[in-house]
Parts: C-alpha cells; sequence; structure tokens
C-alpha cells in the first residue's frame, strides 16, 4: 500500500502525541512516589515461604518508606492466578509480585498463561535461593542417593516420591534425576507440602523432595533423613548432607528461590528504589538471621538485571527438562 505525505505526517504526530502522554504518566508517578498504600502481591496461600518472608519485611519497609504495605494473597494455578492480577494493574509503583522458584517454569507446564512472563513483567529484586532437599522417612531403609538409584534400578517403578505438585521445581529436578541416573522414578504429587509431608513421614511413599523450609524441621526432630541437597555446594546447615552432584551426578543443581516483580512499564527509578530499600530491609541482623537460619535461605539481593538473568537462567534449565519428559502442571 502506497502511504501520501499526509498519512505519514499523522502517523508521526501520533506517535509523538503518545510519547508525549506517557511521559508526563511516568513523571507523575515517580514524583508521588511511595504513594498512601502499596500492595504487595503474594501468589500462593498464606503460611508458606513467600507469604512469610513478606510478613517478615512489611513493618521495616514501612518505616524505611513511609507509608503502609499491605500484603495480599491471589493464591491460585501454581501461582499465576496472582501474578496474572499483578500484570494488568497500572505500572505505578503501587502493586508489586512476589513469586516463588515455580515462576520460571509456569510458561512451559501451564501453556495457557494469561500473561507474557518476560513481556508483562519487570523484575525488581531477587531475595535469595535454598537448595531442595531429597529425603525418607526414618523408618526406610536408605541412608543414602545410591541406595535409592540401586534399589530404583533393581526393580524399575518400585521407588516413589512425594512432591508439591505436577510441574513443581521439585517435580523437574526428580524427574532430571531419573533421566541422569537411567532409573524410573514414580511422581506423586499433592496438592502442597502439608500433605505431601504427611504421607512421606507416615511411609506412604519413599521420598519427599521438599524445599529445606518444608523439610529441615522434621530432619531436625529425626521424622525424616536427609539423602541428598541440590544445591551446587552444601548449604552450612545441611553440613552433613551431601549434594546431588557429589552423590555422582555432575552439574545437578536445583533450587528454590523468591523474586520480587512489578507490572511492565514500571518507572524505572521507582523500580530502583523498591529494590534497594526491600533489599536494605533484608540486609537488617534480625531478619537476615531469622531467614537464613530458619529457611536457610542463601541470601543474593541482587537487583533488576540479577533477577532478570537468573530467571532466563532458571527458564532454560526447566523448559527443556518440561519438554523431554512432556511433564503438566496441576
Amino acid at each position: 500500500m502506497k502511504l501520501s505525505r499526509r498519512s505519514i505526517v499523522l502517523g508521526a504526530m501520533s506517535g509523538a502525541m503518545s510519547g508525549a502522554m506517557s511521559a508526563p504518566f511516568a513523571a507523575r508517578a515517580q514524583s508521588s512516589w511511595p504513594p498512601a498504600n502499596i500492595r504487595t502481591v503474594v501468589a500462593y496461600p498464606p503460611g508458606g515461604s513467600t507469604d512469610a518472608i513478606m510478613r517478615l519485611v512489611q513493618a521495616p519497609l514501612q518505616d524505611r518508606l513511609g507509608t503502609t504495605i499491605i500484603i495480599e494473597n491471589r493464591a491460585g494455578a501454581s501461582g499465576s492466578v496472582g501474578t496474572g492480577w499483578v500484570v494488568k494493574s497500572p505500572p505505578d509503583g503501587a502493586t508489586w509480585l512476589a513469586v516463588f522458584d515455580n515462576h520460571a517454569a509456569n510458561p512451559f507446564v501451564l501453556p495457557n498463561l494469561p500473561y507474557d512472563s518476560d513481556k508483562d513483567l519487570e523484575p525488581v529484586l531477587l531475595i535469595g535461593t535454598a537448595p531442595y532437599l531429597i529425603a525418607t522417612a526414618s523408618g526406610k531403609p536408605y541412608k543414602s542417593l545410591a541406595d535409592v538409584i540401586a534399589a530404583a534400578k533393581q526393580k524399575p517403578g518400585s521407588i516413589s516420591y512425594a512432591s508439591v505438585g505436577s510441574g513443581s521445581v521439585g517435580h523437574l529436578a526428580m524427574a532430571l534425576l531419573s533421566n541422569l541416573a537411567g532409573v524410573k522414578l514414580v511422581h506423586v504429587p499433592y496438592r502442597g507440602g502439608g500433605p505431601a509431608m504427611t504421607d512421606a513421614l507416615g511411609g506412604h511413599v519413599d521420598l519427599l523432595v521438599g524445599s529445606t523450609a518444608l523439610s529441615m524441621p522434621q530432619v531436625n526432630t529425626g521424622g525424616l533423613r536427609a539423602l541428598a541437597q541440590t544445591g551446587k555446594a552444601r548449604n552450612p546447615f545441611l553440613a552433613n548432607v551431601p549434594t546431588v552432584i557429589e552423590s555422582g551426578y555432575p552439574g545437578f543443581e536445583a533450587y528454590a528461590w523468591w523474586g520480587i516483580f512489578a507490572p511492565a512499564a514500571t518507572p524505572k527509578p521507582i523500580i530502583e528504589r523498591m529494590s534497594k530499600e526491600m533489599a536494605a530491609c533484608l540486609r537488617e541482623e534480625r531478619l537476615a538471621k531469622q531467614l537464613i537460619e530458619t529457611q536457610q535461605v542463601t541470601l543474593t539481593l541482587g537487583g533488576p538485571d540479577v533477577l532478570r538473568t537468573f530467571v532466563v537462567s532458571q527458564m532454560k534449565v526447566w523448559g527443556k527438562v518440561v519438554k523431554d519428559n512432556d511433564i503438566k502442571g496441576d
């Protein structure tokens, strides 16, 4: 189609007007930030690790910003319900999103997501990471990961493991381990850590793959025996538990992680300010100690670029595992 001079001029004027309209919005948002109320959406039910971290940071963040922080739980569909709500919110710095590790797996296990994880969100802060634990009830005979693999090879399909749901990072990590070890482990998905833990302790499944926040209380009291941890190096609070790498599977890493995002187009200065203030809160001795000692979190406190790079790497790893194993989410 041939464009007339008039069409070109009108198009240029339209683009200029659009830019002129968006610039004042960004300027107004920055000058009036923070607003009287800031909402942090936790995309999971109350009581989980993401919820606990946000409630821990709530009071000190209010003090630093001089505003009211409202924690709002919008759970459902592995965090995608809350995430979908946030991406539709105005990008004015009044709404933020707190996510767990399955955020990076959702685009692959939930094909009908109502948003684009990359285009519809701005990364803000990578709070930290923690290893997963592969554990068994203390009454089970397995003393090491090698014992589990040997039993699985001797009798294929006989060893079961519980996870917090199909498509969870724990599930994907065990699928990857099964591939590397050349065994078939039977996945038993649960809707949350509580039911999975109950059946693991009761011996109804052979193994439990869970975050340190979920598993450590029972490991410490002797209900569970930790067989392996999934970080690159041993967590100081799990000094006697070998990594999967040490157990014979080089390069194997899987992490629980926590991150903060904002709706796309949120002004960069607002994102940088929130990232800085929240990181400062989490560096406070009382908060840092609680996260490190109770949930074995390795604090990263990396800003937008750190979180963006990390999420891309996680999506690359778990996207391949989902495809190779034809995994579907709940």
